[in-house]
C-alpha cells in the first residue's frame, strides 16, 4: 500500500550513502556478482559520483530509504543512468518509475543532452521500464567499453 509519503531527493548524508550501497549490493549479489566497477562507485558515492559532477537520488517512504538511482557524468552533455535499486518489499509501487523520471528531469535541468545505460537482458521488467520512458536499444559499439561482465543491454535516451 502506498502511504503517499514517498519523496525523492539527492543524497544528503552518510546514511543515504550507506543505503545506496546496501540496496545495490543486495540486488546485484542476488542475481550476479558484485564486480570491481560496482565497488568503485558504491563504496564512496560522495567521492565517486557527486564530486565528479553526478548525482545520487534517494527514494524515501517517510524516513525509510527504499530506493536509489545515480546519474554519472561520462562526457560533455552525456550522463549514465546507473545503480537503480528498489527494496524488494517496495517493488510494484511505481518507485522505480518515479526514480527514473526524477533522474531524467534532473539530467535535463543540468544540461545533459543524452542519457546512456547498461543493463542485462535477464532484467526484463527493468528493460521494459527503460523502454517505456523512451530509452532505445543501441549497439554496444556506440558506448564506451563496459567494465561490467553482466552488461548485455545498451540503451540511450536523447533529451534534446
Amino acid at each position: 500500500m502506498d502511504t503517499g509519503t514517498i519523496t525523492i531527493a539527492p543524497l544528503r548524508d552518510t546514511a543515504d550513502a550507506q543505503a545506496f550501497h546496501d540496496l545495490n549490493v543486495a540486488w546485484i549479489s542476488e542475481l550476479f556478482v558484485v564486480e570491481d566497477a560496482d565497488r568503485a562507485v558504491l563504496v564512496d558515492a560522495e567521492r565517486s559520483i557527486v564530486a565528479a559532477g553526478g548525482t545520487v537520488l534517494i527514494a524515501r517512504d517517510g524516513e525509510e530509504r527504499i530506493g536509489c538511482v545515480a546519474l554519472l557524468r561520462v562526457g560533455e552533455g552525456v550522463a549514465e543512468l546507473a545503480k537503480m535499486a528498489v527494496a524488494p518489499e517496495h517493488r510494484g509501487r511505481g518507485i522505480g518509475r518515479r526514480l527514473i523520471t526524477a533522474a531524467i528531469d534532473l539530467a535535463r535541468e543540468s544540461g545533459v543532452r543524452r542519457l546512456v545505460l547498461e543493463s542485462n537482458s535477464s532484467l526484463v521488467p527493468a528493460v521494459r521500464m527503460y523502454e517505456s520512458v523512451g530509452f532505445r536499444h543501441v549497439s554496444p559499439e556506440t558506448h564506451a567499453p563496459t567494465p561490467y561482465a553482466r552488461a548485455d543491454v545498451f540503451m540511450d535516451l536523447d533529451l534534446v
